[in-house]
C-alpha cells in the first residue's frame, strides 16, 4: 500500500491491517471474474410505474425534462432539481438516495461532508470525482432530508434509468438503503444486499450495495465493511473490462 493510499484510508478511519485479502489490482489489470454468493435479480423500476417516456431523450432533452419536472409534489419546495453530474461515459455509476439542502441549492450532487467522505471513500480505490458519474433516485430535495415516499421515488426513477442507459456503466455502487431499495425494487435488509454482486434487469448492469457516506458520518464503525464492500466494487468493475 502506497503511503498516498494509506493516509486516505487513515483519514476515513480504517487502519491498513483490515484488509482480511489482499488489496485488488487496479481496474485496467486483468483478472478473473469476481466471485459472489449469487446475484440478485431485480427489476430497474417497481412494475407499473414506467408511465414517463424517456427512453429516446439525449442528455440535454433528458436534463430540460428534470429541470421542469412536476410529477411531485416536491417540486414546489425545491430551489432546483440536482439532475447528475460526472464523467457521461464513465465505467463507475455512484447513484444515492436524494439531494440535501446543499446540493439543492447548488444544483450539484453529494457535497458537503458526506460528499468529501465519497470523495475520499473513491480516492482510497484509486477513482477520482471527475472520473464517475453521480446520481440520486430522487432529482428533488424531500422536506427536512425525510425519506422519500415510495411514490416520490417512481416518480424519479425513469429519469435514473435513462441515465444508466446514457452512461452504460460497468459497475453501479449503491449508496444506502433509500437507493438500493429503490433501484432493485426489493425490501431486503441493506445489511443482507451487501457482500454480493447483484443484477439490475433489464439494464443488465452489475450493483454493489453500501452504506451512505451520510449514514458513516454518524455510524463511523462501519467504515470498515464499505471498505470491503469497495473491494467487492473494485472486483467486480475489473471482471467487466474483462
Amino acid at each position: 500500500m502506497d503511503a498516498r493510499r494509506a493516509a486516505i484510508l487513515e483519514a476515513m478511519g480504517i487502519d491498513r491491517f483490515v484488509a482480511r485479502a489482499p488489496l485488488v489490482e487496479p481496474l485496467s489489470s486483468p483478472s478473473a471474474s469476481v466471485q459472489s454468493t449469487g446475484p440478485v435479480v431485480a427489476p430497474a423500476t417497481p412494475s407499473g410505474v414506467d408511465d414517463l417516456d424517456v427512453a429516446s431523450l439525449d442528455w440535454d432533452a433528458l436534463a430540460g425534462q428534470v429541470a421542469t419536472c412536476t410529477r411531485c409534489a416536491l417540486a414546489a419546495g425545491r430551489s432546483q432539481s440536482v439532475f447528475g453530474g460526472g464523467d457521461r461515459a464513465a465505467r463507475w455509476m455512484i447513484v444515492g438516495e436524494g439531494p440535501g439542502a446543499e446540493e439543492d441549492r447548488a444544483g450539484e450532487p453529494f457535497l458537503g461532508s458526506a460528499g468529501q467522505l465519497l470523495d475520499s471513500m473513491l480516492q482510497a480505490i484509486g477513482l477520482r470525482r471527475p472520473q464517475v458519474y453521480m446520481a440520486n433516485i430522487l432529482k428533488c430535495r424531500a422536506p427536512g432530508n425525510r425519506d422519500p415516499h415510495p411514490a416520490e421515488a417512481r416518480c424519479c426513477m425513469p429519469f435514473l434509468q435513462r441515465q444508466i442507459e446514457l452512461v452504460d456503466p460497468g459497475l453501479i455502487l449503491c449508496l444506502g438503503r433509500i437507493a438500493a431499495h429503490s433501484l432493485l425494487g426489493v425490501e431486503t435488509p441493506l445489511g443482507q444486499l451487501r457482500g454480493r454482486v447483484h443484477e439490475l434487469k433489464p439494464l443488465g448492469r452489475k450493483v454493489v450495495v453500501t452504506y451512505h457516506p451520510g449514514y458513516l458520518l454518524r455510524t463511523p464503525g462501519e467504515k470498515r465493511k464499505v471498505w470491503a464492500d469497495l473491494q467487492l466494487a473494485m472486483e467486480t468493475a475489473r471482471g467487466q473490462r474483462a
